[in-house]
């Protein structure tokens, strides 16, 4: 066997290969005695007809498993002399073999990147500063009192406000026509829920019960309907009646009511808590992605192209999943990928670069999984879904699911031992940047 490498960019690699006649003939003649074997031909016995005649019977159709075999053995072989480490699947690109002669074949792959650690350690993070104030609980209590309210006629002689729940009849149209499903009777919309498009519920501050009023409005783009994104569209509207929210008086006779809390102060203590715990879990995930974005920032590790498409993919599928789900079609789905295409390749390059730095920072520092911590882990996992410990272990037995495990709990090994030197400065939510 004869093999080059060709260094098409820095993380791809072609590998040219030439296997000599020879081999190409005892792999031809291993393939046809197999087959000489099982054939049932008419006029022999199993087993017994000649090679020639196996031959004329499936010379065309041996062609492309005899390929495999020999790319299968001698791409390995090359790989190891080479000392190449792909981190992609092959592509392939070869002639149909003949009985007589050489056989050659390519491979194009992508190699994995050198990871050169610059600064990782005592690195500048902003956070959020912990904060659940009685402002954050009296938020909790009153949208629990929200949830409970009775609906009551406006008595007095007002205009619409925010807040209020408004009774409307109204059309809408598009381009004159009437929109499918645009028109409702006496409908219910709580002004300022932003449940219809922007200006709907704003349009309808101020008007008076009874009164009728012609909205010109746009749908966003995008927009879960893609042939309505961005059109301009008209509504009548009529003010059929008016209600307000009576929310039950907060006491100790009312908490009873939602089960489990004896008193106010028990069902304050609670929502604290809870609130605590919330918040605790998501500045941690804020901090630790602000951290792998500040380790990517220092350390520019050149992303594989297939990764990089793979990856994107992966985020791309996930979004539409998320957005079907929510009411958006296809054609709408489409649209918002493209506007936001370029995000999601920026994503999916910090994701693997940060992979990558993940990787090389706990060979350093010797932070790999251990058994028991992923006997833990599937432990843990079992307590918090209450699902059986077999079930769990059974699941996360398979290689994909192993492999994901055991990279998120050296993620954490890494991102706590990132953090021991981190320098971090917290700041009010309000003051806080995007990540």
């Amino acid at each position: 066997m004869k093999s080059t490498v060709e260094k098409v960019s820095n993380l791809q690699r072609r590998l040219n290969i030439e296997v000599p006649a020879e081999v190409v003939a005892g792999a031809f003649d291993k393939v046809f005695k197999g087959i000489q074997r099982q054939a049932n031909i008419k006029g022999f016995r199993q087993g017994k007809a000649p090679i020639a005649t196996i031959k004329s019977m499936y010379g065309d159709q041996v062609k492309n498993d005899v390929a495999q075999e020999l790319i299968q053995k001698h791409y390995f072989d090359a790989l190891q002399e080479h000392k190449l480490d792909p981190i992609s699947y092959p592509e392939f690109e070869f002639d149909v073999p003949k009985e007589t002669g050489d056989f050659s074949f390519s491979a194009n792959f992508d190699v994995r990147p050198e990871i050169a650690l610059k600064k990782y350690e005592g690195l500048e993070v902003t956070t959020e500063k912990f904060v659940v104030d009685d402002q954050k609980v009296n938020d909790v209590l009153e949208n629990i009192r929200a949830s409970r309210a009775n609906l009551v006629d406006v008595i007095e002689a007002r205009p619409a406000q925010l807040g209020d729940v408004a009774v409307i009849d109204f059309e809408g149209s598009v381009d004159g026509k009437p929109l499918d499903g645009g028109s409702g009777k006496n409908h219910n919309l709580e002004l300022g829920a932003n449940q219809f498009i922007e200006g709907f519920e704003q349009g309808i501050v101020g008007m008076a019960v009874g009164g009728q009023k012609t909205l010109s409005l746009k749908f966003p783009d995008p927009y879960h309907s893609a042939d309505l994104a961005g059109k301009p569209v008209e509504f009548k509207v009529t003010l059929v009646g008016l209600k307000k929210k009576a929310l039950p008086e907060l006491n100790d006779e009312f908490v009873k009511t939602l089960g489990g809390f004896e008193s106010v102060d028990k069902l304050k203590a609670t929502i604290r808590e809870d609130l605590e715990q919330n918040e605790k879990r998501r500045i941690e995930s804020d901090t630790k992605n602000r951290l792998l974005k500040e380790l990517v920032k220092n350390n520019p590790v050149e992303v594989p192209p297939s990764m990089l498409a793979d990856q994107k993919k992966a985020l791309v599928d996930d979004m539409r999943k998320r957005m079907t789900e929510q009411g958006m079609d296809e054609a709408g789905f489409e649209d918002y990928a493209k506007k936001w295409d370029r995000d999601f390749e920026t994503t999916a390059g910090e994701m693997i670069q940060s992979g990558f730095l993940v990787d090389a920072i706990a060979k350093k520092h010797d932070l790999r999984w251990t058994q028991e911590e992923l006997d833990a882990k599937i432990a843990e996992y079992a307590a918090q879904t209450g699902i059986d410990l077999e079930r769990i272990r059974e699941f996360y037995s398979k290689p994909e699911q192993t492999q994901r495990l055991t990279y998120m709990i050296t993620e954490e090994k890494t991102i706590a031992h990132l953090l021991k030197s981190a320098k971090l400065k917290e700041v009010p939510a309000s003051e806080l940047k995007d990540a």
